[in-house]
């Protein structure tokens, strides 16, 4: 087989292959094979039909025709690997030659990955955000803390912001009443403001008992945007009370037998989540660092598809907590133009990044482990709830291995980058990476008990697969 590149540009390239008549032997025979089971002639069984007959029933154009597009995939693919470029998607395939037992050509134009060298990347400068913990980021953990041991007490008074009342709705449009608007025994915190507009100004000060109609333009359902009377009728008023901050709460809400020894705990918990955070935004600063020092060419299917996988997950996101596109950019506080052109950038810059993170594993020749794979299987079937051989057996039943190692690879070529920063925090104090990365490591160790158990679980799995399979074919035989 002859394979010859063409450079359309920097992100594009033409293959044109020739290739002997001889090679396509194997998937000639497997055509005339799988024909002979379709073709039903008189004194011949499915499958025994000889190739003389099929040439004269079917036509031998047809059994080329198959046998040319069961070998294409395969002989794309020795191409591919042969000129050495990085393909990106689906190829344009053009068969320019098909010559009956003499010449088989074929053109197939496919978007590459640019060829570039990652520049030197020690000493990258970055800075992220501080991992100090204040005193009054604990208490304020504390205080959310002892809002989940809150009781709610009837309070013989007016209602007050902070308050907790009972109440009804109901509401009018045009003296017609809006049903969708009606709610009774609904809970509902004074001060809020999360329910119609103009609602707490009139609770405030009600008792139980109590009615009031007021004006407001409804936000949601079949009357949005219309102007209604809505009636609210007060059943009950609730003082929310707080425990107080002692050991009896310590006790209550922790495993911890003082309110120190809870305290000490919540500033070490928010210090890990902050050291977290904080190596995460280098791992993010640093590549955006790395980015910089380089200008490379992009192909625009690749940003394409990235923008409209973008797109779709939003869409899934949104359509999961029934809210549309119009409500998400106006909570977002942006227009569609400006979601657009952010999410473009974004994906130029995801598109880029990857790039260079490849680049990168090539020229330092990162490899990956299987107890890497392993490890990656663990820590995202936990995030997601289920068994990490359910998981593993999904992610090889959809060909989806080759995008993890993709991924992984991708992350040991950030870490590398990473480790090699000089990094200060917002208030000028120097970053130990190295400890973080260990600290980090550290965490992975806590895995490896879940990991060794999914290996044992993988493995077993497998084989009780080849053990069946064994048995099948023993059976067929």
């Amino acid at each position: 087989m002859k394979t010859d590149v063409e450079e359309l540009s920097p992100t594009r390239v033409k293959l044109t292959v020739e290739v002997p008549f001889d090679e396509l032997k194997p998937n000639l025979d497997k055509a005339y094979k799988e024909i002979s089971q379709q073709v039903r002639l008189k004194g011949f069984r499915p499958g025994k039909v000889p190739a003389r007959l099929i040439d004269q029933y079917v036509g031998r154009g047809a059994v080329l025709q198959e046998a040319v597009n069961d070998a294409l995939p395969g002989l794309y693919g020795r191409a591919v690997e042969e000129s050495e470029v990085f393909a990106l998607g689906q190829p344009d395939v053009e068969i320019t030659e098909l010559e009956d037992n003499q010449q088989f050509a074929f053109t197939a134009e496919v978007d590459i990955r640019p060829k570039f060298e990652v520049p030197d990347y020690d000493g990258l400068e970055i800075t992220v955000d501080s991992a100090e913990v204040t005193d009054e980021e604990v208490e304020e953990t504390l205080s959310n803390l002892r809002e989940r041991f809150a009781t709610l007490t009837n309070a013989d008074r007016a209602a007050e912001e902070g308050d907790f009342v009972s109440i009804d709705l109901a509401a009018t449009v045009d003296g017609e009443d809006v049903e969708d608007a009606r709610t009774s025994g609904y809970s509902y915190e004074v001060g809020s403001r999360s329910s119609v507009e103009g609602l707490d100004d009139q609770l405030v000060g009600m008792n139980a008992g109590d009615s009031k109609t007021f004006t407001t333009t409804l936000v949601g359902g079949d009357h949005e945007g219309q102007e209604a009377e809505v009636t609210v009728t007060v059943h009950s008023v609730k003082i929310k009370e707080l425990p107080e901050l002692d050991d009896e709460f310590a006790q209550l809400g922790s495993e911890f037998d003082t309110i120190e020894e809870l305290r000490e705990d919540v500033r070490k918990r928010l210090a890990d989540q902050k050291l977290h955070q904080q190596l995460g935004q280098a791992r993010d600063k640093a590549l955006e660092a790395l980015m910089e020092k380089l200008e490379i060419p992009l192909p625009e299917s690749v940003i394409e598809n990235e923008i409209e996988r973008r797109n779709e997950q939003l869409d899934q996101q949104l359509q999961m907590y029934g809210m549309s596109r119009d409500k998400y950019l106006e909570d977002q506080e942006k227009s569609a133009e400006e979601y657009d052109q952010e999410l473009k950038d974004g994906a130029r810059d995801a598109v880029k990044g990857g790039f260079i993170l490849d680049q990168l594993a090539l020229q330092e020749k990162l490899t990956v482990e299987n107890e890497e794979l392993t490890d990656y299987v663990v820590r995202n079937a936990m995030s997601m709830g289920v068994q990490p051989d359910v998981l593993a057996k999904h992610l090889t039943e959809n060909n989806q291995i080759p995008a993890v190692v993709s991924e992984v690879l991708r992350s040991k070529a950030l870490n590398l980058v990473v480790e090699h920063v000089k990094a200060t925090d917002d208030k000028g104090a120097e970053v130990d990476i190295a400890a973080m990365l260990r600290h980090e490591a550290g965490e992975d160790e806590e895995h490896a008990e879940t990991t060794a158990t999914a290996e044992a679980e993988t493995a077993e799995a497998a084989e009780t697969s080849e053990t069946g399979e064994a048995a099948d074919d023993k059976a067929d035989a």
